[in-house]
């Protein structure tokens, strides 16, 4: 692959104008001879840690950085080479990471990931409840659905955990533009829940109506994303107007249509999240005075 940015891979490697990583381990070497030395004797198949999460031929894994210290620092590494403003290399204790793949006769294949602090360190990095510290997918997979699908099931287990989160800010201006798309896309399918308002919200068209059973703080925790988010995202694509003294959603019809659409033709996507695949628990730890 080609990369975009430089990462601080020790000195003997910078200086190179390849190098090679192993697709399950993520050690890197200097030359293909090596790596094909190691792809003989590595044991990997899979990235560490537990399986959370199995559908059809996507997995996504939990690795815990303070158990697999060495994984999540090469992870890292590669991760800053396509990714302007990460900063975060080596002190990869306090985090979790969440590595999704592709299973095939080789193996599991990554696909991408995200990571987010863990409960046991929040209270020290995070007072904001961040549900997502970075993310990334490869360029190989790109344009695929993956951004959208590791956004989604970061907020899966945002809801797991009965809570409501949001990612680690400021976002770049590609991760703007991925969650914004995700949250209008929520926002439209909770619409497509509500029957439509019979008497119009404003009488200068008849494709936008009030969509009066629409409750922001409801579909907050429902969904797991902050209100803040919502309510910012309707405003950025004309959902949200001041009108008379209060604020009214608009239902746009011709918008909504154009949704039905997408989800109906999305229907069976290897791209797609089911949520009755994950086993996972959220993790409580004891309180100390």
């Amino acid at each position: 692959m080609s990369v975009w940015y430089a990462s601080p891979y020790p000195p003997d490697f910078t200086c190179l104008p390849k190098i090679f990583l192993c697709q399950f381990c993520l050690k890197y070497f200097k030359s293909s001879a090596t790596l094909h030395r190691h792809a003989g004797l590595c044991m990997w198949r899979h990235p560490p840690g537990r399986e959370i999460y199995r559908s059809g031929k996507t997995s996504v894994f939990e690795v815990d950085g303070e158990k697999h210290k060495v994984y999540c620092q090469s992870l890292c590494l590669m991760a800053k080479l396509f990714l302007e403003n990460k900063t975060l290399y080596f002190a990869v204790e306090p985090f979790l990471f969440y590595v999704m793949t592709e299973y095939d006769s080789r193996g599991c294949h990554m696909v991408g990931y995200f990571s987010k602090v863990s409960d046991l360190h929040r209270e020290k990095h995070s007072a904001q409840n961040y549900n997502l510290s970075c993310i990334l997918v490869l360029p190989q997979h790109m344009r695929k659905g993956y951004g959208k699908m590791l956004i989604e099931f970061s907020y899966l287990l945002t809801r797991r955990e009965e809570k409501v989160g949001s990612p680690e800010r400021p976002l770049s201006d590609l991760g703007l533009i991925s969650y914004r798309s995700y949250w209008r896309e929520v926002i439209l399918t909770h619409m497509l829940k509500l029957s439509p308002s019979p008497s119009s919200s404003s009488s200068s068209s008849s494709s936008r109506s009030s969509c009066s059973e629409f409750s922001v703080k409801e579909l907050s925790q429902e969904s797991g994303i902050k209100c803040d988010d919502l309510v910012s995202t309707m405003q950025y694509y004309g959902l949200l107007k001041y009108w008379k003294g209060k604020h009214i959603v608009l239902r746009r019809k011709e918008v909504l249509d154009e949704h039905a659409k997408k989800l109906e033709s999305r229907k069976g996507s290897p791209a797609t999240l089911d949520p009755s695949c994950l086993q996972w628990t959220p993790k409580t730890y004891p309180m100390y005075t």
